[in-house]
């Protein structure tokens, strides 16, 4: 096929989200539930650590930042899923595609380095009590967030850019939800081998530091309340650690599963339509209920705004 005189396509066709025997409307119903779920909860997390000052600290600091990730990386996608599904088109222009992709990649590849950020401050916090004051001053913390901000622009960026690039001519059905890489350069023509590799590198260079560094951090965590004296504070420090490490597990189980894979072109997307939906709209979900609203100082802080807003409720 001459790809040089060919017409590239206007819209790509979304194939939608993994259908179980005729269970479409249940699925997309889930999928809004999760979807206000998540914009219920991480938004909650927002708003009580802009407007409480007890809350203005670096570890909620960095979670009021994954709150927003998580807002951004759902509703890069849940909401255009939704409007194809009523819609009943499930068609894509090819500007808003590479838009989409963009934004999705760009909130998912920061989420690591939050992740990281987090475990980072959660290790200085215990380990390093008497010095973490000095270390993670608000000016510290806002260097670190924009850092990884600016760090997942820059990891994501150039390929998206050389994918914007490829001409789009035999085909225009993208095996997915929405147009994450894999199904994308799967339509593809022209040389994607290049894409490809940088897309393993920059997965493998980001999704491994980033899981290492939070793994060594809970460990030495974890080393350090095995020295606590008191029984309570250990068991505390462990139900909070096991938490974290259950979402991370979610988190970076199902990246490794749907995007470290060294090739595209001959792959299946049907499994792992399947486990996008546990990375891109379960975990979103869980991370604001697992990461801070169980956290007594943000019911507190929750409390305190509703007894404002309605007086009757007690203190707790």
């Amino acid at each position: 096929m001459n790809l040089t005189n060919c017409t590239r396509t206007s819209r790509f066709i979304l194939v939608g989200l993994p259908s179980i025997w005729g269970m479409e409307r249940m699925m997309y119903a889930n999928v809004f539930l999760l979807y206000v779920l998540c914009l219920m909860g991480n938004g909650l997390i927002i708003v009580i650590v802009s407007i409480d000052r007890h809350l203005q600290k670096p570890m909620y600091f960095f979670l009021s930042n994954l709150s927003l990730i998580d807002i951004g990386h759902t509703t890069a996608f849940i909401p255009k899923s939704l409007i194809n599904y009523i819609s009943g088109s499930n068609s894509i222009c090819f500007d808003c595609c590479i838009i989409q992709m963009c934004f999705y990649f760009l909130f998912g590849v920061t989420e690591f380095f939050i992740i990281t950020l987090i475990s980072l401050d959660r290790y200085l916090a215990i380990c390093h009590p008497l010095r973490y004051a000095i270390i993670m001053t608000s000016g510290v913390c806002r260097k670190l967030a924009i850092t990884a901000w600016f760090v997942g622009f820059s990891s994501i960026i150039y390929q998206v850019v050389m994918i914007a690039n490829l001409p789009f001519c035999s085909s225009n059905i993208i095996d997915h939800f929405f147009c994450d890489v894999g199904p994308v350069l799967q339509i593809a023509g022209g040389d994607i081998d290049v894409i490809e590799v940088l897309g393993f590198l920059v997965t493998m260079l980001v999704v491994m530091s980033s899981l290492l560094f939070t793994l060594i951090s809970y460990l030495f965590i974890i080393c350090t309340i095995l020295r606590m004296s008191s029984t309570t504070s250990q068991q505390r420090a462990f139900s909070t650690c096991a938490s974290h490490l259950i979402v991370v597990c979610i988190f970076y189980g199902s990246v490794f599963f749907v995007y470290l894979r060294p090739t595209i072109k001959n792959s299946s997307f049907g499994v792992i339509k399947s486990v996008s939906v546990v990375n891109a709209i379960v975990a979103p979900v869980l991370n604001p209920f697992i990461y801070t609203i169980r956290n007594n100082e943000v019911k507190e802080a929750i409390c305190k705004v509703l007894r404002k807003r309605i007086p009757a409720i007690p203190k707790t």
